[in-house]
């Protein structure tokens, strides 16, 4: 079979590698080369600017996760790597999307079901290839997949266990417009079976349109009323028994709690002992660049939360703490809308650092609104010195940008790895 992997990154280059053992006839299709991923050696390649113009005499095209299926023009069938595990993996699948919160709740599901005792495959969007690790997989053990827009765009197949988390506009910049991207997120549940369960946010509209396309039972986490996992008095309960307190979870913010009962509902479909929930949950400290603590200056507390690419993302971390923050805000534009964020900067009086592309407009808004605002339009080591400058002692310095990275960084890591060393500079 011909087949064209199109688009060459991290998930690309897995691609290349299944298909090729599988005794495949693979050809690269890119339009451009990064040198983290060069070709492999004796390896048949297009690239050309008009390379994905040249997929119409393949049997198989195996898009890219941000290449809009319907701009592939062929004859043959248009894939993905998703679609490929799905198709072939022999172990049941939970699978998590959501605008924010998916890799930590996935990780979340992973450590508590490992604190059992279960061999768990942590794949997808969370940054291992699904096909790396396809070949490795028994049917005894369990697969947590993060799935993103662009994962679930074409999905043929839907997991056993789909959590839908909040959800919000993003990746506008790729999708046509927001139903498109609900449309996309709706493929987690649209191939369930009746043997199958969704759960979904407990108040978000769109993550209960998304479960309602489900063709198994479906309900809300953090509700008494749905028998899922949900928090009274400091603690976490299923049906009216308590688990653990919520004192074991590593990770701060309400945002996380929830996250925390979407979790624990999830692994609570493979496991029938509650008893491994609160080990589990003490054992993830959080993922990097997750509003994950750095250290103390002068009494003040440095976060690194720059995976928050999302307005909703930075305003779930400053509701994580009291006044006194001061927020680095600004990125590359993905469309999305910066009122709420300011206003809830304005509300919680918190100072803004507006930088990168957006940075413009978030100090727009923020003049609009009466909140404290400076722009900084200097590397991450000004932005640091700057929010040195602003910070007082029981405060907080937060990275949250509620913006993409790729104006000013290779990637959110890579502005969360020079913030973290700015801030060491300190």
């Amino acid at each position: 079979m011909k087949v064209a992997i199109a688009g060459y990154g991290a998930e690309g280059q897995s691609s290349y590698r299944y298909f090729c053992d599988k005794g495949d006839d693979v050809t690269i299709v890119t339009n451009r080369l990064s040198p983290a991923y060069p070709l492999p050696e004796g390896a048949q390649s297009i690239v050309a600017d008009d390379a994905f113009d040249r997929l119409g005499d393949f049997d198989l095209i195996v898009r890219t996760p941000p290449m809009r299926p319907d701009s592939i023009v062929t004859e043959g069938k248009v894939w993905s790597q998703a679609n490929e595990f799905f198709a072939n993996c022999p172990a049941p699948i939970i699978g998590v999307t959501g605008t924010k919160g998916k890799g930590t709740t996935c990780s979340l599901i992973a450590s508590i079901l490992r604190e059992a005792g279960q061999k768990v495959h942590l794949v997808g969007n969370i940054g291992v290839p699904a096909l790396d690790v396809l070949t490795q997989i028994k049917p005894s053990d369990v697969v947590v997949f993060e799935l993103s827009s662009f994962q679930l765009w074409d999905l043929e197949k839907s997991p056993q266990v789909a959590v839908v988390l909040m959800i919000e506009p993003d990746h506008l910049d790729v999708h046509r417009t927001f139903d498109e991207y609900v449309d996309a997120k709706a493929n987690i549940v649209r191939w369930q079976t009746p043997n199958d369960v969704t759960l979904f946010h407990p108040t978000n509209h769109y993550s209960a349109k998304i479960a309602q396309q489900s063709g198994g039972a479906s309900s809300r986490y953090a509700i008494k009323d749905d028998g899922e996992v949900y928090i009274d008095t400091n603690t976490f309960f299923v049906h009216d028994t308590p688990i653990c307190s919520i004192d074991s979870l590593q990770i701060p913010g309400a945002h996380n709690s929830e996250n925390a009962c979407a979790a624990i509902s999830a692994s609570l479909r493979v496991l029938e002992d509650i008893s491994f929930v609160e080990g589990g949950l003490r054992n993830f400290s959080g993922l990097p660049h997750r509003l994950k603590f750095i250290r103390h200056v002068n009494e003040v507390a440095y976060y690194d939360d720059s995976i928050a690419t999302t307005p909703g993302s930075a305003i779930a971390a400053l509701k994580a703490f009291g006044e006194g923050s001061v927020i680095i805000l600004g990125g590359s534009d993905k469309g999305a809308d910066y009122s709420g964020i300011v206003d809830e900067c304005r509300r919680t009086n918190a100072q803004v650092i507006a930088i990168g592309q957006t940075g413009e407009k978030i100090q727009q808004l923020c003049e609009e609104r009466g909140v404290f605002v400076q722009r900084e339009t200097g590397g991450m080591k000004e932005v640091v010195k700057t929010a040195y400058g602003l910070a007082k002692p029981g405060g907080q310095v937060i990275l949250s940008p509620a913006s993409a990275s790729f104006d000013q960084y290779k990637s959110y890591s890579d502005r969360g790895d020079q913030f973290i060393a700015a801030v060491g500079e300190l």
